[in-house]
């Protein structure tokens, strides 16, 4: 008898043992669970309302802000820090696109009068150029006199620099050596360009922010400008911004007032567009670092909807999520 209540006693403990570990390891996370969660990146600033982000291949990621100031995330750092800050020598205003060039070590940046911000301060939009690796100023491109809103950059493969100025509807380029922003195209159905990159063939893609669009920049033999194709989208885009090459002819884009980012798959003259990350409060600017995406919250609502304006717009993150398998 006694042997027997022993005996019971242990297949209830085992029983329970064994329905412990069950529960244990169906409530653990996986290892795939946590790498299907990658964090986001908080942003060390107040009333940052961030654009760009760009990275490079170590995994560091840089983004800029309304107030001037370049901050960087050291790889796998779960806070972006004030890295560069504006001077009388760089001349830092407001920040949209950014860069990281690691082929020619630069940061290049965009900056641009405060579009939210009355008065006389300063009001020459510029593409600058800081070393990638010290954060020093290298150089100053001013856009010519007039109305301009340098936007976002891209490098060839043949290291010609352009960049995009939305307001006027113009591309500008810049050759190694130069010294000056050259016109590469502008016209009233580029009013509105925003995003630039390249796909692994060199072919030159843009976005449209005003219109609503993704397009091809058609080039004749010697590289001239030579016209727009729209591409036919899976799916509209609301707000196209920041554009990411993924590879091949795969990138990904920032859809400010969709509070979105999307995979662009281009297929000739169509795309597929395939929503990776919803539910951001704006989201103008996106980048990758490694197998993750990051992309930027805005929140432009608390600078131009009344209803918000005055508020308290709380912390602004770099927001994370995977990439699919295989970009």
């Amino acid at each position: 008898m006694l042997q027997a209540n022993a005996a019971g006693i242990r297949a209830v403990r085992l029983c329970a043992a064994i329905t412990g570990a069950v529960l244990l390891a169906a409530c653990a996370p996986s290892s795939s669970d946590e790498a299907a969660a990658p964090q986001d990146i908080l942003i060390d600033g107040a009333r940052v309302f961030p654009e760009s982000v760009t990275s490079d291949s170590d995994g560091a990621v840089y983004a800029g802000s309304l107030g001037g100031v370049i901050y960087r995330a050291e790889p796998g750092a779960g806070v972006a820090e004030p890295w560069i800050e504006p001077t009388e020598e760089n001349g830092l205003l407001a920040l949209f696109g950014v860069l990281a060039d690691e082929t020619h070590g630069v940061l290049w940046v965009c900056s641009n009068p405060n579009p939210f911000a009355g008065g006389d301060g300063p009001k020459v939009s510029s593409l600058l150029a800081f070393d990638l690796e010290s954060g020093e100023f290298e150089a100053r491109y001013p856009f010519p006199e007039g109305p301009a809103a340098c936007n976002d950059i891209a490098v060839a493969s043949n290291d010609v620099v352009f960049v995009t100025e939305t307001a006027g509807g113009r591309i500008f380029r810049l050759a190694p050596g130069a010294t000056d922003l050259a016109l590469f195209a502008e016209g009233e159905n580029l009013i509105g360009v925003d995003g630039i990159a390249f796909s692994d063939d060199g072919t030159m893609y843009i976005n449209n922010v005003r219109a609503h669009l993704v397009q091809r920049v058609e080039r004749d033999a010697n590289g001239a400008y030579a016209g727009l194709t729209d591409l036919a989208l899976s799916e509209p885009v609301n707000g196209p911004d920041g554009l990411r090459p993924v590879g091949g002819d795969s990138f990904l884009q920032a859809e400010g007032a969709g509070g979105r980012v999307a995979l662009i798959e281009v297929d000739g003259d169509s795309a597929t567009v395939t929503p990776l990350r919803t539910g951001l409060a704006s989201s103008p600017g996106v980048t990758r670092a490694g197998d993750v995406g990051y992309a930027t919250e805005g929140k432009i609502q608390y600078l131009i909807d009344p209803e918000f304006q005055g508020q308290d717009p709380g912390e602004f993150y770099l927001r994370a999520f995977t990439l699919p398998e295989g970009l």
